[in-house]
């Protein structure tokens, strides 16, 4: 197994040939959905630590039936509460409470529909079971440089933490 074909196999922070094409797609594909750049950053330098110190949460999932997260920066490790090799083995669906996840295959529905949604709220439950309500996140579409579509990508830099009696 080649490790430029498996986000897991190296450190989030350090530059493979799969994490800096895929990482180049998110971008490119949140700028043409948006008309915006995500992130000022530096051309000179690698994506990945660059994506990887972000202020923001930007997390990814790729096209399995049941589709698996493949990437998620330092601010996403720390909200959901997860080391990396978690993080990547991780369907994406299981990120949200068992009661939200309709309400999130819906979301999903409609991201893959129009492209983008830049309003979604919705509560998200962490590895250690902390609930929290993240706001205006913006959930994208990538596709690569022929219009493939390669999975759906999310960041937001907004939320608010539960406790058990809040809704």
């Amino acid at each position: 197994m080649h490790p430029d074909t498996e986000p897991h196999l190296t450190a989030p922070d350090t530059p493979s040939e799969w994490r800096e094409r895929h990482l180049r797609r998110l971008l490119d594909s949140y700028r043409r959905c948006t008309g915006r750049e995500l992130l000022p950053l530096n051309p000179s330098q690698a994506l990945a630590p660059q994506l990887w110190a972000a202020p923001r949460v930007i997390v990814s999932h790729g096209t399995e039936a049941d589709p698996v997260l493949n990437y998620g920066n330092l601010a996403a490790l720390q909200r959901w509460q997860m080391p990396w090799q978690q993080l990547v083995s991780t369907p994406s669906r299981l990120t949200a409470e068992p009661l939200a996840r309709e309400e999130r295959a819906a979301l999903l529905q409609r991201v893959t529909e129009h492209g983008y949604i830049d309003d979604y709220s919705g509560v998200r439950i962490a590895a250690n079971g902390q609930r929290f309500r993240i706001r205006q996140a913006v959930v994208w579409n990538i596709v690569d440089e022929n219009g493939v579509y390669c999975g759906q990508a999310a960041s937001f830099d907004q939320w608010d933490d539960l406790t058990a009696n809040d809704a």
